[in-house]
């Protein structure tokens, strides 16, 4: 880089509280990069909370910055910072009489997928999507050739095109029908691949290509490959499968909800205690989330230093090495035993069933209130690095929140009796039942 550039040339490094400030703004308000910045541009409160000494009406960074942001605080630090922020307001471990730390808390396990902002996938409109883009990698290397009297390749893109609306714009286009488009495409494929080698064998160097379209190159032989295999075979499953050009790290996700059968995004596992949530695991790849159990509930121990009294998790986890594991440490596991149900079932059985599955609807409510109220029913990044900042983030700040609505708790008790306070809530309570 040469030496003294004038200053307006030079970016300064934004402070790591701008950018997560930014961060939890833009997942606190739910919106884009570009409105985000306008907020904090006309609210001097924002402009306080990232960190600036004073108002000003110039913006403190570009919208582009947020994703170099993303890039900068990973999921990993911003687990160590919810961790770290939920430890300075948790009681600290107290020994029993015996010197024995006695087990304490309850402790909620489930999983989840964060499903990412992309179309349902289907074989024919992939395979469409991989043609353009061996168009677009021919032409920019026909662009960049050094032997300028070689002919450009043909690729039939207006017929290929037209071969794929006459299926896609069918509502209900017969198997063969379907299944003949496919073929076609594979054909354009597999041409415009043989021209591009072509054209590299010419004189064309691929570094003239751009990252971006080298990537491209590399995620469409893997498409083609994958659905030369899936329509040789007559099968619509493979390992690894991509699902998406633009996205290539994601997977589908067979979840068996009711509706959603098969998400596309990244399952997290998430573990829950004292109304606090904790990412634990994340991945793009499937994964039984029951061979995590033990590590979070060691994650558990080593964050409040003793085991949990009890485990509130759904069937999927209940598994005889994890039970024989809990019984070792004197921890209850929620659920009924792995035996043949009894036939008379007692009164206190019943009700500990019932109270178990109300106390592990707390972690429901918190995925809820992730996919509802914040956006991890959708997220909106596209990297693979940036995805998972995005879904940490939004942990964080529901953390952020449940700590905020305490503090407020503790600043009402401060000037109001906690009788009077009781009865200002009921009312309050009262007044918006009959309002509505």
């Amino acid at each position: 880089m040469p030496k003294n550039l004038p200053k307006k040339w030079v970016r300064s490094a934004k402070p790591f509280r701008m950018a997560l400030g930014a961060l939890i703004i833009q997942e606190k308000l739910g919106v884009s990069d570009r409105e985000t910045v306008e907020q904090i541009k006309e609210n001097f409160y924002l402009q306080y909370f990232i960190g600036m000494s004073a108002y000003s009406n110039d913006s403190p960074f570009e919208p582009s910055m947020l994703v170099y942001f993303r890039k900068r605080i990973d999921k990993n630090l911003l687990n160590q910072i919810n961790k770290k922020m939920v430890n300075n307001f948790t009681e600290k471990t107290e020994e029993g009489e015996d010197g024995v730390i006695k087990n304490r808390g309850k402790l909620r396990l489930d999983a989840s997928c964060a499903p990412a902002d992309l179309t349902y996938p289907n074989d024919l409109g992939i395979l469409n999507q991989a043609r353009k883009q061996t168009e677009k990698i021919i032409d920019s290397l026909y662009k960049n050739r050094k032997n300028k009297l070689h002919k450009k390749p043909r690729t039939y893109k207006k017929q290929a095109r037209k071969d794929y609306l006459k299926v896609a714009e069918n509502r209900r286009p017969s198997r063969k029908e379907r299944s003949d488009a496919i073929a076609k495409q594979l054909q354009y494929i597999k041409r415009n691949l043989s021209q591009i080698e072509k054209l590299i064998n010419a004189g064309a160097e691929l570094s003239s290509l751009s990252p971006r379209k080298s990537k491209m190159l590399l995620v469409v032989t893997e498409v083609y490959r994958q659905q030369l295999w899936m329509y040789e075979n007559e099968s619509n499953r493979i390992d690894d499968r991509i699902v998406s050009i633009s996205q290539p790290h994601i997977r589908p996700i067979v979840r068996g909800k009711a509706g959603k059968p098969v998400e596309f995004g990244a399952k997290i596992s998430v573990s829950c205690f004292d109304q606090y949530v904790f990412l634990d695991h994340l991945s793009w790849d499937n994964f039984n989330e029951s061979r995590d159990f033990k590590k979070q509930v060691e994650e558990y121990k080593n964050f409040t230093g003793y085991y949990p009294l009890s485990v509130h998790v759904d069937r999927i986890y209940r598994t005889r090495e994890n039970r024989a594991w809990c019984k070792e440490r004197g921890i209850r596991i929620s659920g009924p035993p792995l035996v043949r149900p009894p036939k008379n079932v007692s009164k206190e059985n019943k009700k500990q069933a019932l109270d178990d599955e109300r106390v592990r609807n707390a972690i429901e409510g918190k995925f809820g209130q992730a996919k509802r109220r914040y956006r991890l029913n959708c997220i909106m990044a596209k990297l693979p690095e940036t995805s998972e900042t995005s879904i940490a983030i939004t942990f964080l700040v529901i953390n952020l929140s449940t700590l905020l609505r305490q503090v407020n708790c503790l600043f009402l008790s401060l000037f109001i009796h906690p009788y009077k306070l009781g009865f200002l809530l009921d009312n309050y309570i009262i007044k918006v039942d009959i309002k509505a």
